[in-house]
């Protein structure tokens, strides 16, 4: 350190002035003090601002002018193959060819894209080229091509089951398929989104052609469901191929001499048949308790039929059940508001406001009235009915409502009281736990899991405690007169009247002939 007296004898500290940058000290100073000369920042100039915006928007302007080309050519519909007739287009495809590298190296036709919207004029187009006729010695496919031909030979199909854990990625790659062609199938939109939810044991289709190029792809997505894939011009085309179902109408007479289920799989009924004819009758026959030697029931039901082979039943047309000697019937019935639902021959509905049992139980442990309680040992009102079930069975709302009650409740353990309207509520006590996400004040509708059976508060096991109240009191909810819901629409009830008296005549028909045919 430098330090100097001046001539009044105090220290100066010349450090800092020795260690000055003389070399770049500018004497221009308008102040009159040093500074360190800088070197002077470059301008951008607005000019070169002005070229490069003209520079972006030109090259904008060319992208789109190709594009637009491009899509005029791609949409063309060749002209000779229009025919206008009643103000329809129609287009006619050929059926057979005799060059045989056209169809893989360019299309046969040129196709319209049809993801373009549609109108009036050429929605018939649409729905020749989506449903070719079939003929007689020839299976017409999505590419319109007869597979028969010997030209045809060597594209052949092969076919792949999806695996657990597969993509439809992975599933090309295996098919030797470029990553690009999948990128160009799936950019379809939402014509080919249903690729992005392939399931196991369902299949894909491929016809590839010798050079190794993706010809037409089927997605089977079940027996009536299937996305054709097709290569057209440059790129791909997809059609939701939809089969026909065929309805017959067919008759089932049974009695029942143990069960309701050991007679109709006795009697050749499937389960989805036994089990909608337990639920149009469940809410005035208990099929647990109620069902006696010797009751009968009587349905007319469809039959559905693909390509003339049975894929599965249908729905229940007409019924009649005898239980015990009373009888009941009921007819199926769609109103010009598209709302189904099963009602007497006068038009009562058959659904009550109620359902008679809210679990699926295997036994009635303990029914309404005075007994010795299990766990305190002596004698008491029992004001509900325990149905005994696994652990874990849901439990149903009986009714439609909202949820008042839902915590523990003393020996009930884990409760739930539903109010249905002002003067119906029901109880489901003993509960293993509640449904996900129900509070109370939540609106509840008929049938709908609130909880699962269980065995908490007082309880010597797994079983549902169910109660019903009227105003409050305690009914046996075995035999309490449930309010029935409400009947058919009466601007419908003069056209159901009449198709309801046809159906139940079609059944009594159907009686007497097979009591005819088995005396």
């Amino acid at each position: 350190m430098v330090v100097i007296r001046n001539n009044l004898g105090k220290s100066v500290n010349y450090n800092s002035f020795l260690k000055k940058d003389y070399k770049n000290i500018s004497l221009s100073n308008n102040k009159g003090k040093y500074q360190e000369w800088q070197e002077p920042r470059r301008q951008f100039k607005r000019l070169h601002l002005f070229l490069i915006v003209c520079l972006l928007l030109g090259i904008s302007l060319a992208l789109i002018l190709v594009t637009n080309q491009a899509e005029a050519t791609r949409n063309t519909v060749d002209s000779s193959n229009l025919n206008v007739a009643s103000n329809k287009i129609t287009v006619e495809l050929p059926l057979s060819f005799s060059d045989t590298v056209a169809y893989i190296n360019k299309p046969d036709i040129e196709m319209p894209n049809l993801k373009a919207s549609l109108n009036d004029s050429n929605f018939e187009a649409l729905k020749t080229l989506t449903n070719p006729p079939s003929t007689k010695n020839a299976t017409i496919t999505s590419t319109l091509l007869q597979e028969n031909k010997p030209e045809f030979q060597s594209l052949k199909w092969t076919s792949h089951k999806v695996k657990s854990g597969e993509s439809l990625a992975l599933i090309f790659k295996k098919a030797k398929l470029k990553p690009r062609v999948l990128h160009d199938i799936i950019s379809l939109g939402k014509a080919t989104k249903i690729l992005k939810s392939i399931k196991p044991e369902q299949k894909i289709k491929f016809r590839i052609s010798d050079k190794g190029a993706l010809q037409e792809l089927i997605y089977i997505q079940d027996s009536l469901h299937s996305l054709h894939v097709m290569k057209f011009n440059d790129g791909y085309q997809a059609v939701m191929v939809v089969k026909q179902i065929e309805k017959r109408i067919t008759h089932a007479k049974v009695v029942i001499h143990n069960s309701l289920f050991e007679a109709g799989m006795a009697a050749g009924l499937s389960n989805s048949v036994i089990m909608d004819l337990a639920s149009i009758f469940g809410w005035d026959i208990d099929f647990a308790l109620d069902i006696r030697s010797g009751d009968q029931f009587s349905i007319v039901y469809e039959e559905h039929f693909l390509e003339g082979n049975k894929i599965r039943d249908g729905a229940i047309l007409a019924a009649e059940f005898i239980n015990q000697k009373r009888s009941f019937q009921a007819i199926r019935f769609t109103d010009k508001q598209n709302r189904t639902d099963y009602y007497t021959p006068s038009g009562l509905s058959m659904r009550k406001a109620f359902l008679r049992t809210p679990v699926d139980f295997r036994r009635i442990s303990s029914r309404f009235g005075k007994r010795k309680h299990p766990i305190l040992n002596y004698m008491r009102l029992h004001k509900g009915v325990d149905y005994v079930a696994r652990r874990g069975t849901p439990v149903r709302a009986s009714g439609d409502g909202k949820i008042v009650h839902k915590k523990r409740k003393g020996g009930y353990g884990r409760a739930i009281i539903i109010k249905h309207g002002g003067k119906y509520s029901t109880l489901y006590a003993h509960l293993n736990g509640y449904k996900r996400g129900l509070k109370v004040g939540q609106k509840i509708k008929q049938g709908q899991t609130i909880g699962y059976v269980g065995s908490s508060g007082r309880s010597t096991g797994p079983h549902l405690h169910y109660e019903f109240r009227v105003n409050g009191v305690h009914r046996n909810p075995l035999t309490v007169k449930l309010p029935n819901a409400r009947p058919i629409n009466k601007k419908f009830k003069a056209e159901y009247l009449t198709y309801a008296s046809r159906m139940m005549a079609q059944l009594d028909n159907y009686n007497q002939i097979t009591v005819a045919l088995n005396p």
